[in-house]
């Protein structure tokens, strides 16, 4: 089990609520963290319209999740 930090941006933190969360997990790769998340906070969007960071770069669904690291959902974002 590791434990994790977890930020949501845009609308991820407006559907969760928070901007970060502390959480422990078995999960054994991102795809599958996320999946917890969107469990917990009942979130709908599929992980394919996400990004996904690792202590701060971009990481692919399949990489494992690591013990302390700060994981951020990134949904698509749009502005002017």
């Amino acid at each position: 089990m590791a434990r994790l930090s977890l930020l949501y941006f845009a609308a991820l933190r407006e559907a969760t609520g928070l901007a970060r969360e502390e959480v422990d997990s078995a999960a054994p790769d991102l795809a599958a963290l996320y999946a917890e998340a969107a469990a917990r906070h009942g979130l709908a969007w599929p992980r394919q319209r996400l990004r996904v960071a690792v202590d701060g770069a971009f990481a692919r669904w399949e990489d494992p999740v690591r013990e302390g690291s700060e994981v951020a959902f990134i949904p698509p974002v749009s502005g002017g």
